[in-house]
């Protein structure tokens, strides 16, 4: 693929000095290629209606006669243009604002075009725009592009600018896509598609050129994660890991519990992926409560039968001394050690411990983000396993699987990811999903009240304790500031102690130390304290069976995934478990939350409603997430283009033709101009 017009200075457009390109750079357009890619968000409609086909509060274009001499209206400062005119043999009111100019063009007898909002009852029009025909009409009868626009960079001045490009160097765009995907999909050629995403003559030129173009923007994406995988993660040098189906299925067979048909299935997958001459990239994605954990140690006990060791990293202390207690009880009677290390750790201990895991002593580590410092080192590290990875930045991920020999990486989440999301975040992964919940456990009752009710919710609090059951009340990070957070639940904290005396009442905050993190969250798992009070601490994976109430203050602060991880600390135990969302009434978005959460319990729903609530770019709440920004393609609307474009890339790269046959050396130079298939894995 030709890179010459992005190569092209926009001074080599007409009517562009240095000033106005500098302009243009702040609006990230610094060639003659960048301003013929910057598209269009919408359009507007200057196409003529007829007045029967007109609703009420439309944005309409209309065209007819000046049926009586205009008069002008003073106020404040500012002009009101009044003018009677025939439409359709229909008698419209057309008022101009601050236009007095036009009054002496505006004679009787003479033709015009007037775009603007259609009030029926009145027969009224509040002009935004309006044109002569007897002086050459521009905007009446097409579709007009809207661009982002800033400085003193105006739409009629973009306009101009890329109608000037397009005339000047519109010959010189070249094609990228093989002929095959072409005629495949039935596309327009690229040299089309982009004039007439700026010219629509109509709707369905408009469609077809935007169609073709967002197949190449999510084709081109999928080549660099496709090519990625045909060259990186599909080569022969990963650890070939021998599964012993038997031990597998012994160890299974011990467990305390019958594994779901979804369980089974995705441990089948995995260990496939375990036994192959490549490294595993899989992400293992399940709803709250779906059994990850056990997918992992049916895992991690297949790499250390194999002879490896094995790593679990996870984003907080609470979660991975919870993981070393869970997973020590399942692999104890196998002699098979499991050992914790995170930043608490005395120098002494830590030290032992990096000098166990060197000599093979320690068979699976469980650790923070301390599992990654220099000086850790494994005898043979055959499993990585990270839980809640979009937590981790790309680097820490990156680090942990380098200090093996190509180990196979499992990562999990408990966040599920609507299917496009997954595609495109995860577009080199494969991806395994857990949509069966355990056997057994009732769905969480949810409701959402207000502030003022908060004496019915202590009743609530002190009738589940009578009971024997436990209580999570949660506080909003209210700023980001650790301090303010932490007052927030002392605040909170004290006034549940006065109005429920007879509780015990804990509390739980960031700026503990672990040691006291793991006394209050052990007391309270042990069924001593009867509510906690707590930030978002206890959001991922902490498991209370007996706990049954889940109280979110604020909860209109809090985004729709989060809530659905916060609901999912209770509900696992045998009792029926309640979810009571506190929030403000006039929150816009909130209440839209509020609705998700109390139509629905299950995982994928809310995370496909939080996506079209928060958008693609903040589903993860960090820039970490990986998330690319589109020119033109939705990933809302557009997931059936992504699927189709994965798949001809993922075809595509597997060929060997691809990577030698002159057809595809576009995209070959596409590739290599993204500089995706260096050593560094792309993570």
């Amino acid at each position: 693929m030709s890179n010459h017009l992005f190569q092209v200075p926009l001074t080599k457009l007409q009517g562009v000095g240095s000033r106005k390109a500098e302009e243009l750079h702040a609006l990230g357009i610094s060639s003659v290629g960048d301003l013929i890619e910057y598209y269009p968000f919408r359009y507007e409609d200057y196409r003529i209606r007829e007045m029967h086909e007109v609703k009420d509060g439309e944005r309409i274009t209309i065209q007819g006669m000046v049926a009586s001499m205009p008069y002008m209206q003073r106020y404040g400062g500012k002009t009101r243009l009044i003018c009677r005119v025939t439409v359709d043999q229909m008698l419209v009111t057309a008022v101009w604002f601050n236009r007095a100019f036009l009054k002496e063009q505006l004679t009787i007898g003479r033709e015009i075009t007037l775009t603007g909002k259609w009030e029926q009852r009145r027969r009224h029009l509040t002009v935004a725009d309006s044109e002569f025909p007897d002086r050459g009409a521009a905007k009446s009868g097409t579709l007009q592009p809207v661009y982002s626009v800033g400085g003193s960079i105006t739409q009629a001045a973009i306009r101009k600018l890329i109608d000037k490009a397009l005339d000047q160097f519109g010959a010189y765009i070249p094609e990228i896509l093989p002929e095959q995907l072409i005629t495949r999909h039935s596309l327009i050629p690229r040299r089309e598609a982009i004039s007439r995403i700026h010219r629509p003559e109509n709707t369905k030129s408009g469609q077809e050129a935007r169609r073709r173009m967002v197949y190449e923007e999510l084709f081109l994406f999928q080549l660099k994660l496709q090519g990625y995988r045909a060259t990186h993660l599909k080569k022969s040098d990963g650890l070939v890991q021998p599964v012993n189906n038997d031990e597998i299925r012994g160890f299974v067979g011990h467990l305390p519990f019958a594994l779901t048909d979804s369980q089974k299935q995705v441990i089948n997958e995995i260990l496939h992926d375990m036994k192959q001459p490549y490294a595993m990239n899989r992400l293992l994605q399940g709803d709250v409560g779906a059994g990850k954990t056990v997918v992992a140690a049916v895992a991690l006990y297949a790499t250390i039968r194999a002879g490896h060791q094995g790593a679990l990293m996870v984003p907080t202390e609470i979660l991975a001394e919870q993981h070393v207690r869970s997973l020590g009880k399942m692999f104890e009677p196998y002699g098979i050690q499991v050992a914790l290390l995170t930043g608490s750790l005395t120098d002494r201990k830590r030290r032992d411990l990096i000098a166990s895991l060197q000599m093979g002593l320690i068979d699976i580590v469980v650790g923070t983000h301390a599992l990654i410092q220099e000086d850790v080192f494994f005898r043979s590290l055959g499993l990585v396993v990270t839980d809640e990875q979009h937590r981790f930045g790309v680097q820490q991920r990156s680090i942990l699987r380098r200090k093996g020999m190509n180990p196979d990486v499992l990562t999990m989440t408990a966040t599920p990811i609507p299917r496009t999301l997954a595609i495109t975040v995860f577009g080199d992964m494969d991806v395994s999903t857990l949509r069966e919940r355990p056997k057994g456990r009732k769905p969480i009752k949810t409701y959402t009240v207000k502030h003022e009710l908060m004496d019915r919710v202590l009743g609530f609090i002190r009738k589940e304790a009578q009971q024997g059951r436990q209580t999570f009340f949660i506080c909003p990070l209210i700023e980001e500031s650790e301090k303010l957070d932490v007052q927030n639940t002392i605040d909170l904290h004290m006034q549940l102690t006065q109005a429920l005396p007879e509780l015990n009442i804990g509390l739980l905050h960031g700026r503990m130390n672990a040691a006291e993190k793991e006394e209050t969250m052990g007391v309270f798992a042990e069924g001593k304290t009867n509510v906690l009070v707590s930030t978002t601490v206890i959001e991922v994976g902490v498991d209370v069976p007996n706990a049954t109430l889940m109280i979110v203050m604020d909860a209109d602060r809090f985004g729709l995934s989060q809530l659905h991880q916060l609901r999912g600390r209770v509900g696992r135990g045998e009792h029926q478990s309640y979810c009571i969302l506190i929030a403000d009434p006039k929150s816009e978005n909130g209440q839209e939350r509020m609705r998700a959460m109390t139509d629905t319990d299950d995982g994928f729903e809310i995370s496909r409603r939080d996506l079209e609530i928060r958008g693609p770019g903040e589903f993860f709440g960090t820039k970490q997430s990986g998330m690319p920004e589109f020119r033109l393609a939705n990933l809302l609307n557009d997931f059936e283009v992504l699927e189709q474009a994965r798949d001809d890339a993922a075809e595509l790269t597997s060929t060997e033709s691809f990577w030698s046959s002159q057809a595809y050396e576009p995209l070959r130079d596409f590739l290599a101009r993204e500089a995706k298939l260096r050593d560094e894995p792309l993570d």
